[in-house]
Protein backbone atom coordinates (compact mmCIF):
# COMPACT_ATOMS: atom_id res chain seq x y z
CA UNK A 1 0.00 0.00 0.00
CA UNK A 2 1.09 3.27 -0.75
CA UNK A 3 1.50 6.17 1.61
CA UNK A 4 -1.33 8.43 2.56
CA UNK A 5 -0.81 11.91 0.90
CA UNK A 6 -2.32 13.74 3.37
CA UNK A 7 -1.12 11.99 6.43
CA UNK A 8 -2.82 13.18 9.96
CA UNK A 9 -1.72 16.16 11.28
CA UNK A 10 -0.11 16.22 14.99
CA UNK A 11 -2.49 17.75 17.48
CA UNK A 12 0.52 19.66 18.05
CA UNK A 13 0.74 21.07 14.53
CA UNK A 14 -2.68 21.98 13.68
CA UNK A 15 -3.68 25.59 13.34
CA UNK A 16 -6.42 27.01 15.53
CA UNK A 17 -8.76 26.49 12.85
CA UNK A 18 -7.65 22.54 12.37
CA UNK A 19 -7.92 21.83 16.07
CA UNK A 20 -11.38 23.40 15.80
CA UNK A 21 -12.48 21.31 13.28
CA UNK A 22 -10.51 17.83 14.65
CA UNK A 23 -12.20 18.62 17.66
CA UNK A 24 -15.73 19.23 16.20
CA UNK A 25 -15.14 15.54 14.32
CA UNK A 26 -14.33 13.71 17.35
CA UNK A 27 -17.24 15.06 19.79
CA UNK A 28 -19.65 13.81 16.90
CA UNK A 29 -20.82 10.44 15.96
CA UNK A 30 -17.68 9.65 14.37
CA UNK A 31 -15.48 9.75 17.50
CA UNK A 32 -12.33 10.65 15.84
CA UNK A 33 -10.60 11.78 12.39
CA UNK A 34 -10.55 9.09 10.22
CA UNK A 35 -11.39 8.43 6.90
CA UNK A 36 -11.32 11.76 4.43
CA UNK A 37 -10.55 13.81 7.16
CA UNK A 38 -6.94 13.45 7.66
CA UNK A 39 -7.06 14.92 4.26
CA UNK A 40 -9.89 17.16 4.73
CA UNK A 41 -8.35 19.03 7.90
CA UNK A 42 -5.94 20.63 5.00
CA UNK A 43 -8.98 22.75 4.95
CA UNK A 44 -10.72 23.30 8.22
CA UNK A 45 -13.84 25.11 7.09
CA UNK A 46 -14.38 22.49 4.21
CA UNK A 47 -14.51 19.61 6.94
CA UNK A 48 -16.22 21.14 8.65
CA UNK A 49 -19.23 21.61 6.15
CA UNK A 50 -18.32 18.04 5.05
CA UNK A 51 -18.56 16.61 8.69
CA UNK A 52 -22.33 18.26 9.13
CA UNK A 53 -23.43 16.70 5.70
CA UNK A 54 -22.06 13.75 6.28
CA UNK A 55 -23.05 13.22 9.85
CA UNK A 56 -26.83 13.90 8.46
CA UNK A 57 -26.34 11.22 5.55
CA UNK A 58 -25.28 8.70 7.80
CA UNK A 59 -26.56 9.26 11.17
CA UNK A 60 -30.31 11.64 10.75
CA UNK A 61 -31.85 10.70 7.30
CA UNK A 62 -34.63 8.76 6.51
CA UNK A 63 -33.34 6.54 4.44
CA UNK A 64 -33.19 2.97 5.92
CA UNK A 65 -29.46 2.28 7.15
CA UNK A 66 -29.36 -1.57 5.18
CA UNK A 67 -30.37 0.41 2.14
CA UNK A 68 -28.20 3.18 2.87
CA UNK A 69 -25.19 0.76 2.99
CA UNK A 70 -25.84 -1.01 -0.02
CA UNK A 71 -25.62 2.03 -2.13
CA UNK A 72 -22.49 3.26 -0.37
CA UNK A 73 -21.22 -0.26 -0.95
CA UNK A 74 -22.37 0.06 -4.68
CA UNK A 75 -20.47 3.45 -4.74
CA UNK A 76 -17.46 2.22 -2.80
CA UNK A 77 -17.21 -0.23 -5.12
CA UNK A 78 -17.91 2.09 -8.38
CA UNK A 79 -14.82 3.98 -7.26
CA UNK A 80 -12.90 0.96 -5.94
CA UNK A 81 -12.42 2.90 -2.96
CA UNK A 82 -10.44 0.60 -0.77
CA UNK A 83 -11.14 2.39 2.67
CA UNK A 84 -14.74 3.22 2.53
CA UNK A 85 -15.08 -0.18 0.85
CA UNK A 86 -13.13 -1.35 4.38
CA UNK A 87 -15.49 0.51 6.87
CA UNK A 88 -19.00 0.07 5.53
CA UNK A 89 -18.61 -3.59 4.36
CA UNK A 90 -18.65 -4.30 8.15
CA UNK A 91 -21.50 -1.90 8.50
CA UNK A 92 -23.20 -3.10 6.16
CA UNK A 93 -23.34 -6.39 7.83
CA UNK A 94 -24.25 -4.51 11.53
CA UNK A 95 -27.50 -2.71 9.67
CA UNK A 96 -28.26 -6.10 8.24
CA UNK A 97 -27.24 -6.77 4.46
CA UNK A 98 -25.98 -10.24 4.32
CA UNK A 99 -22.20 -10.51 3.92
CA UNK A 100 -22.87 -12.42 0.42
CA UNK A 101 -24.43 -8.95 -0.96
CA UNK A 102 -20.91 -7.11 0.30
CA UNK A 103 -19.47 -9.95 -1.40
CA UNK A 104 -21.30 -10.01 -4.88
CA UNK A 105 -21.04 -6.62 -5.54
CA UNK A 106 -17.04 -6.41 -4.37
CA UNK A 107 -16.70 -9.02 -7.12
CA UNK A 108 -19.03 -6.81 -9.35
CA UNK A 109 -21.51 -8.84 -9.68
CA UNK A 110 -25.38 -8.43 -8.73
CA UNK A 111 -26.17 -9.82 -5.19
CA UNK A 112 -29.08 -12.87 -5.39
CA UNK A 113 -31.34 -12.83 -2.92
CA UNK A 114 -32.18 -9.10 -2.85
CA UNK A 115 -35.49 -7.97 -0.89
CA UNK A 116 -37.58 -5.71 -2.94
CA UNK A 117 -37.10 -2.63 -1.48
CA UNK A 118 -32.76 -3.71 -2.14
CA UNK A 119 -33.61 -4.86 -5.48
CA UNK A 120 -34.97 -1.18 -5.95
CA UNK A 121 -32.47 0.55 -4.30
CA UNK A 122 -29.75 -1.51 -6.16
CA UNK A 123 -31.13 -0.72 -9.68
CA UNK A 124 -31.54 2.90 -9.01
CA UNK A 125 -27.93 3.61 -7.49
CA UNK A 126 -26.54 0.97 -10.38
CA UNK A 127 -28.53 3.18 -12.98
CA UNK A 128 -27.71 6.41 -11.36
CA UNK A 129 -23.78 5.49 -11.46
CA UNK A 130 -23.71 3.58 -14.41
CA UNK A 131 -25.81 5.45 -16.91
CA UNK A 132 -25.39 8.86 -15.01
CA UNK A 133 -29.64 8.91 -14.62
CA UNK A 134 -32.56 7.17 -13.39
CA UNK A 135 -34.75 5.81 -15.87
CA UNK A 136 -38.38 6.57 -15.93
CA UNK A 137 -39.47 3.20 -14.35
CA UNK A 138 -36.94 2.67 -11.75
CA UNK A 139 -37.75 6.73 -10.47
CA UNK A 140 -41.29 6.25 -10.47
CA UNK A 141 -40.93 2.72 -8.06
CA UNK A 142 -38.80 4.47 -5.99
CA UNK A 143 -41.21 8.01 -5.40
CA UNK A 144 -43.79 5.00 -4.91
CA UNK A 145 -42.02 3.19 -2.20
CA UNK A 146 -39.83 5.56 -0.35
CA UNK A 147 -41.65 9.26 -1.40
CA UNK A 148 -39.59 12.30 -2.31
CA UNK A 149 -37.69 13.15 0.68
CA UNK A 150 -35.95 9.49 0.68
CA UNK A 151 -35.26 9.53 -3.00
CA UNK A 152 -33.51 13.03 -2.93
CA UNK A 153 -31.41 11.95 0.45
CA UNK A 154 -30.50 8.54 -1.22
CA UNK A 155 -29.31 10.55 -4.24
CA UNK A 156 -27.31 12.71 -1.79
CA UNK A 157 -26.27 10.01 -0.25
CA UNK A 158 -24.75 8.23 -3.41
CA UNK A 159 -23.55 11.53 -4.03
CA UNK A 160 -21.74 12.08 -0.92
CA UNK A 161 -19.88 9.16 -0.91
CA UNK A 162 -18.81 9.49 -4.27
CA UNK A 163 -17.46 12.72 -3.22
CA UNK A 164 -15.80 11.07 0.16
CA UNK A 165 -14.57 8.16 -2.33
CA UNK A 166 -12.65 10.59 -4.22
CA UNK A 167 -11.55 12.60 -1.93
CA UNK A 168 -9.91 8.44 -0.09
CA UNK A 169 -8.21 8.00 -3.18
CA UNK A 170 -6.69 11.25 -4.30
CA UNK A 171 -5.40 11.12 -0.83
CA UNK A 172 -4.82 7.90 -0.95
CA UNK A 173 -6.27 7.11 2.16
CA UNK A 174 -4.74 3.59 4.04
CA UNK A 175 -6.85 0.65 4.86
CA UNK A 176 -5.46 -1.07 8.31
CA UNK A 177 -2.94 -3.56 8.76
CA UNK A 178 -4.65 -6.98 7.06
CA UNK A 179 -7.81 -5.49 5.96
CA UNK A 180 -8.48 -7.29 2.77
CA UNK A 181 -8.48 -4.49 -0.53
CA UNK A 182 -11.30 -4.81 -2.94
CA UNK A 183 -9.67 -6.91 -6.01
CA UNK A 184 -9.30 -4.63 -9.39
CA UNK A 185 -12.75 -5.77 -11.68
CA UNK A 186 -11.78 -7.68 -15.26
Amino acid sequence: MTQPRFPAIPADKMTAEQKRAADAIVAGPRGSVRGPFPALLRSPEMADRIRHLGDYIRFEADVDSALRELAILLVARFWSAQYEWYAHQKLSVQAGLSPSVAEAIGNGERPSGLTADQTLVYDFTSQLLNDKDVNDATHAAMVDRFGEKSVIELICTIGYYGFVSMVLNASRAPIPEGAVPLKPLR
